[in-house]
């Protein structure tokens, strides 16, 4: 398959990075892994007037339809710019309430949403899922507990995490929204969803890691020449970019089986998700390795991405997980 983005959908992705990079997102990520969630919602409300949010919600609920290939154009630059959030988690979340089919419940949260004025996490309880992620600043917490629908009504105390922008917190009590077969499809649906966006968030954060580290190896200077110079550290960088752009290709893949409802689409997600993040993992890697003990300062805003690369790598769907599901007869 050749996929190659349409002149709108590359204009769109042009706008997003010029707006990301004017935020200044590095001191949006500290605000938010210290608990201020002021600046990183007043840019959540600036995603939402580019359409972000939007493009997870159907046009009958102020959207602008469901488009799993501009998602992960937009998620990409999200990642890119280590925008933190549930981001993944509201437009699942999204996509579970208008799969559901219950008109009240949608009509009560998608125009919210896509307006950017509802910050909404998921949570499908499992044994090793029991936490949903930033509970404690969402505007809702939805919880998938098997057949149940049900809307958190509080959260115990946030867990540590290897991101510090991502604060996982147990979802407690709360109101049931719907029970029966229609909640474990939609929340099927709204996984692969998660899925998606979350490798399309992998493979930008990626991509920013190897630039930011190749622009530092070409300044840095050993020996009288540039780090790059060395066979070792070209090599380096070079499987990083080939895992990159191996990864691309798979995301526009699987946006497309999931556009399409295609019956291999839990494959092509699956096989996206984890070469997407492998390849963010090993480009955070690569980046710690070039930097050397500047790396690993919390001082350096390489840091934020670096660990955003770990934490995203075992999210919505761990890589053995994936390769299972790929593997599957």
């Amino acid at each position: 398959m050749r996929f190659l983005l349409d002149a709108e959908q590359r204009d769109f992705a042009r706008s997003l990075d010029a707006l990301l990079t004017a935020a200044g997102t590095p001191a949006v990520v500290r605000s938010w892994a210290a608990g201020d969630t002021e600046p990183g919602r007043t840019l959540w409300t600036r995603l939402a007037e580019v359409g972000v949010f939007a493009l997870a919600v159907p046009e009958r609920y102020a959207g602008v339809g469901t488009l799993p290939v501009e998602l992960a154009v937009a998620f990409e630059g999200l990642g890119r710019h280590a925008v933190p959030g549930p981001l993944a988690e509201t437009v699942a979340a999204a996509a579970l309430l208008d799969r559901l089919g219950d008109a009240t419940t949608a009509a009560a949260w998608l125009p919210g949403i896509a307006a950017g004025k509802v910050v909404a996490s998921l949570c499908p309880v499992s044994p090793d899922r029991p936490y949903a992620l930033d509970a404690d600043t969402a505007d809702a917490v939805f919880v998938v507990e098997g057949d149940t629908l049900r809307l958190a009504e509080a959260h115990g105390p946030v867990q540590r995490s290897l991101d510090p922008a991502r604060r996982p917190a147990r979802p407690l009590g709360g109101t049931v929204l719907a029970r029966g077969p229609a909640v474990a499809v939609a929340a099927a649906h709204a996984t692969e969803v998660a899925a998606l966006t979350t490798a399309a968030q992998a493979l930008g954060l990626g991509r920013a890691l190897l630039e930011r580290t190749v622009a530092y190896a070409r300044q840095r200077k050993q020996f009288g020449a540039a780090i790059g110079s060395f066979q070792a550290v070209k090599h380096r960088l070079a499987d990083t970019l080939i895992a990159l752009e191996f990864a691309q290709p798979l995301i526009h893949a699987a946006a497309l089986a999931l556009e399409r409802a295609d019956a291999g689409r839990g494959r092509d997600i699956a096989a996206a998700k984890v070469t997407a993040c492998e390849a963010a993992y090993a480009a955070a890697r690569t980046a710690l390795q070039v930097h050397g003990a500047l790396g690993y300062t919390e001082q350096l805003d390489l840091s934020l991405w670096i660990r955003k690369a770990r934490a995203l790598r075992t999210s919505w769907g761990t890589p053995a997980a994936c390769r299972s599901r790929v593997l599957a007869p």
